[in-house]
């Protein structure tokens, strides 16, 4: 999934459990959370591919899409892929996300809730990239298991389904967030 969904979702997700967990969530938290896996693996080939680019090195065209292959053309024989693979391994495995959720716990002396962003994205990722364009290594590094049958987040469809339903969560927040006001405000009218 892009970025930008992955840290909306975040938000979403947040805002929809802040009833459950009894606290308001602080959104830019959320956000950073739910990107923070693909910045954590892409940051720095990011900006390798954009020097590059910059320095007439890479033509954009050469630039892979998702859905093409992996490793990406312009990025296989360069040591830059293998980081930003083994980057991808550890911002994208649930094993590494307990780790830091727990060593978050232990120094806050609470739940860091909204490090559940970074959960979110993770899970999303496992059906929306397909074998050949970053699968998710959901247990690494105890396996290298992937799963295979994941489709391509860039597909058109995908893509007009996603903001679709991001349109339709954000649209049921805003009138849940109406909706209980105006019933505080009847309340705290009917009460004076």
């Amino acid at each position: 999934m892009d970025i930008f969904s992955h840290g909306a979702w975040a938000v979403a997700g947040g805002k929809l459990a802040e009833k459950k967990i009894g606290r308001p969530l602080r959104t830019w938290l959320l956000a950073s959370w739910g990107v923070f896996p693909d910045l954590f693996a892409f940051a720095i080939p990011f900006i390798w591919v954009s020097v590059e680019i910059l320095s007439g090195d890479v033509h954009v065209s050469q630039i892979s899409k998702p859905g093409d292959t992996e490793p990406p053309v312009f990025l296989s024989s360069t040591k830059i892929f293998r980081l930003a693979s083994a980057l991808y391994d550890v911002s994208h495995s649930l094993f590494v996300f307990a780790g830091a959720l727990f060593l978050a716990y232990i120094m806050l002396k609470k739940i860091p809730w909204e490090m559940f962003g970074w959960l979110l994205h993770v899970l999303m990722d496992v059906p929306t990239h397909p074998y050949n364009f970053f699968p998710t290594p959901l247990f690494w590094p105890l396996s290298e298991w992937k799963f295979t049958h994941g489709f391509s987040w860039g597909q058109p469809w995908f893509m007009a389904f996603d903001i679709a339903a991001l349109l339709f969560v954000y649209g049921y927040l805003w009138r849940s967030k109406r909706l209980f006001r105006k019933k505080s405000q009847d309340r705290s009218g009917s009460s004076g």
